[in-house]
């Protein structure tokens, strides 16, 4: 759940992003991998970069983002009890957003006179399959697969509150090497967020999170699962300035409602520096 994905910023901004986030219960890497009973635990650092760009007049934003894990814990695989405990790099993202309506690419001079109204904007989000990954265990960091994430967003400003919806699909390449060399192939996971955001003085937001997911079914050596995916998370964001160039965010999510997999609870943390386009 990412809030204020579409919003406005000065051409040439850059940013970096250093956070930790902790997770529990179920699976927060691949959550159709089929499993029962998850008792995981991950501790994540993660390293991220994005530079906002002119895009035919209109803002946008290519980010970069570098995950490091720990995972450990315990899980039930086709009946049979199974335990992990690993540390690598997970899958990097890439991911490039563009805001089509209501965000011009404006300098730093410019953007201090821009007033938010209605923001249309779309993103293709791309996952390579470059993380820890071993055949001869169910549960990996890295996940052996392509995923390509096109989405649709809007947010619309009212003055203090901002409201924003996604609508977006997740397609994935198959799996050629999951578990001791089966073929693992997952139909789109199709998804709806929404965010309540607030802005407070001094440069303070806080937002409400929610986002619903569905499909995803896997197929195993031509076997269709029983995994069809239909899971909602509700979470929270509350950001704040430290200084001009460094701020904070705190972060948090629950899996409320989850036919399968996903129903995990994440919390975090991520400091960001900016710089750069005249700041």
């Amino acid at each position: 759940m990412e809030p204020r994905s579409y919003s406005n910023a000065p051409v040439g901004l850059n940013f970096l992003v250093a956070g930790y986030g902790e997770t529990r219960g179920g699976l927060a890497f691949d959550s159709s991998v089929p499993l029962t009973n998850p008792q995981l635990t991950t501790s994540s650092t993660l390293l991220a970069y994005g530079r906002v760009l002119d895009f035919l007049g209109q803002s946008a934003k290519l980010t970069i983002i570098v995950p490091y894990s720990e995972l450990s814990g315990s899980a039930d695989y086709a009946g049979e009890a199974i335990r992990r405990d690993v540390s690598g790099f997970a899958d990097p993202v890439f991911k490039l957003s563009v805001n089509l309506h209501g965000a011009p690419a404006l300098s730093l001079r410019e953007f201090a006179a821009y007033e938010q109204d209605l923001i249309v904007g779309a993103s293709l989000r791309v996952s390579a399959p470059l993380g820890q990954y071993d055949d001869r265990k169910a549960v990996n960091l890295g996940t052996n697969r392509w995923s390509f994430k096109p989405e649709v967003g809007i947010s619309q400003a009212l003055g203090r509150w901002t409201l924003e919806g996604t609508a977006a699909a997740t397609l994935f390449t198959d799996n050629k090497d999951f578990f001791n060399g089966n073929r693992r192939s997952q139909d789109p996971l199709y998804s709806l967020s929404g965010h309540v955001i607030y802005s407070f003085a001094a440069g303070i937001w806080g937002s409400l999170d929610a986002t619903y997911f569905a499909g995803g079914r896997t197929t195993l050596d031509g076997t269709q699962g029983s995994d069809l995916q239909q899971n909602w998370r509700f979470g929270a964001t509350l950001a704040f300035p430290m200084t001009i160039h460094h701020s904070i965010k705190l972060y948090g999510s629950s899996g409320v409602s989850a036919r399968t997999g996903n129903n995990f609870d994440l919390l975090g943390i991520a400091w960001q520096y900016r710089w750069g386009a005249g700041l």
